[in-house]
């Protein structure tokens, strides 16, 4: 499931959704990235995302597809805010349900770190200095790059 929203979510909430009533899941993985105060050495007092409405979803949905491809999901969950937020919100979730916990663990991680690289996403972080857009950074490339079919 993949959602593009404004709106917080409820990390408790929305693990129990994913698993309620499937007993065939052993292990649940997650991940939730938050707004950080402070990068590349800068004071950050807010972070705004934008994305492509529409362009978006799509592309998370094939990252998604990818992972339920590669590995033996029972559910998969995705969700990206967008808009202004503050240091110690929450940014994105990434969730993954499956039988075995590696499965679970693989795929989350594969997922995080496919998003960092391929969703379209755009952050503009607000600093002392003004607005800074964030650039790719050689380092999210490379721990994509790991999970290159050959």
């Amino acid at each position: 499931m993949i959602r593009v929203q404004q709106e917080d979510f409820d990390l408790a909430a929305e693990l129990k959704a994913m698993t309620d009533g499937n007993h065939q899941i052993g292990g649940l993985t997650s991940f939730v990235g938050l707004v950080r105060d402070i990068a590349g050495g800068e004071t950050v007092s807010a972070m705004t995302l934008e994305h492509y409405p529409g362009m978006t979803e799509k592309q998370l949905a094939e990252i998604e597809d990818e992972a339920n491809r590669r590995w033996p999901l029972d559910a998969s969950l995705i969700i990206h805010r967008h808009g202004r937020l503050e240091p110690g919100d929450q940014i994105v979730l990434v969730a993954c349900a499956s039988a075995h916990r590696e499965a679970a663990f693989e795929a989350c991680h594969f997922l995080i770190d496919w998003l960092k690289t391929k969703a379209p996403f755009w952050k503009l972080e607000d600093t002392p200095d003004g607005g800074k857009w964030v650039d790719a950074r050689s380092s999210d490339d490379a721990a994509a790059a790991r999970w290159a079919e050959s």
